[in-house]
């Protein structure tokens, strides 16, 4: 074979070589920027895990779905309630109906009662995606049986190329961590009978803006617990989260 030959083959060889590393998850791509301004903030900021937890910012988020079928269903509604400095910003809420080709099913209306016709003419996620990363950018995200808003934002945030919030707290798990609800139970705790037990006042259930002010209320009540048992950091609040989750 001539040189030309060899160096044919061993192009050949190299070429195949590196698309079986590829194929095997061995070679790695740069990373795909984050598409738009917005979505670029949110990727660029970070938290500090070594604070104490009411000097940390928070995003209490809440979403109704068409179902809990990741390769079928969408979200619909989506609320998000700010806390700084240990208490609620109202004032900040953010609630957007969500449209699209993905119609809610029967069992989901009897959840959250957002049926079609109340869908009609709302935004499209592409319109609206940015509403929400504004809200959590810079902030650790909270939610209610967390496993539910983060699989679904790890889909729904592909559109700009960003992925959910590393830091996430669990209110049923800290509620978990505290006996208000029990260890390996075959479902979640109830998000409107722990804001009860804890003598909280109670708020539209299924409704995502409330929902998510409940969840932000569960929070700081559960983090005021832990505190007085032992000072909380927001890595120590994690921490606990991750422990307690449901599995």
């Amino acid at each position: 074979m001539g040189i030309q030959g060899q160096v044919r083959l061993g192009q050949r060889r190299l070429g195949q070589r590196r698309l079986g590393q590829l194929r095997l998850g061995q070679v790695r791509l740069p990373p795909a920027r984050p598409r738009g301004e917005v979505a670029r903030e949110y990727a660029s900021r970070r938290v500090r895990l070594d604070q104490n937890w009411r000097a940390a910012q928070y995003c209490a988020v809440d979403l109704e779905t068409t179902g809990l079928d990741l390769s079928r269903d969408a979200i619909v509604s989506f609320g998000a309630v700010r806390i700084d400095g240990g208490r609620v910003i109202a004032g900040s809420s953010v609630y957007r109906l969500v449209g699209g080709p993905a119609m809610p099913s029967p069992e989901a209306v009897a959840v959250h009662a957002l049926r079609p016709a109340d869908l009609a003419g709302a935004p499209p996620w592409e319109d609206s995606v940015d509403l929400l990363l504004e809200a959590l950018t810079g902030r650790v995200l909270v939610a209610h049986a967390a496993w539910v808003e983060r699989a679904f934002l790890r889909r729904a945030f592909k559109l700009r190329r960003v992925r959910p919030p590393r830091f996430v707290i669990d209110t049923a798990a800290l509620a978990r961590s505290i006996g208000l609800a029990a260890v390996g139970a075959a479902a979640e705790p109830s998000l409107e009978v722990l804001a009860r037990d804890l003598g909280l006042p109670g708020h539209a259930p299924h409704h995502a803006l409330s929902d998510a002010l409940t969840t932000a209320e569960v929070f700081l009540a559960l983090s005021v617990r832990l505190d007085a048992t032992a000072p909380q950091t927001v890595g120590s609040l994690l921490s606990t989260s991750r422990r307690f989750a449901w599995r």
